[in-house]
């Protein structure tokens, strides 16, 4: 594809936006989109604090890099994502013709780049999308794993003191 970039250096970029989304009590999804070796756009999980289904870190980092080049045509980026895409992000990373998108882990419930359906490879679209997969795959996880767990635990505590 032409992208010799360092994956885990783009990857990191995007693990940091995850922790702007878990700082704020969001999932810890970030995002990162690169053209020229440069990072052009940047997006992190915000649903709740937005009150909106779209704010997605792919949605927003998206939109803030078509703002960026002048064009909803982001065929010269490369996408770096901690988690799987969803269908809704899936569905906008082959709208906007990204030729490649970098994912951290799978999202075995929601992912819509191979998990549960394969958005990216659709005979029937004019557009593919290449994916390279696993990269820093046990943070990316691991930050996902921790940040449900510690969400269980204060939803069973407020249970709890709410019991008394």
């Amino acid at each position: 594809m032409g992208f010799d970039y360092d994956h885990e250096k783009f990857m990191k970029k995007a693990i940091k936006q995850a922790e702007k989304a878990a700082s704020i009590g969001e999932v810890p999804i970030g995002c990162v989109i690169v053209r020229d070796g440069e990072i052009i756009a940047r997006g992190y999980n915000r649903r709740k604090k937005d009150k909106n289904t779209l704010s997605h870190a792919e949605m927003t980092a998206i939109d803030k890099a078509c703002k960026k080049t002048g064009d909803w045509r982001l065929e010269d980026c490369v996408l770096y994502v901690t988690l799987e895409p969803c269908q809704m992000c899936a569905g906008a990373i082959v709208q906007a013709r990204i030729p490649l998108v970098v994912i951290g882990c799978r999202n075995e419930k929601a992912g819509c780049a191979g998990s549960i359906l394969d958005l990216f490879n659709v005979d029937k679209f004019n557009h593919r999308v290449g994916k390279i997969e696993g990269v820093l795959e046990e943070e990316c996880s691991n930050m996902l794993t921790d940040f449900f767990k510690g969400l269980r635990q204060r939803l069973k505590t407020e249970k709890e003191n709410n019991e008394d």
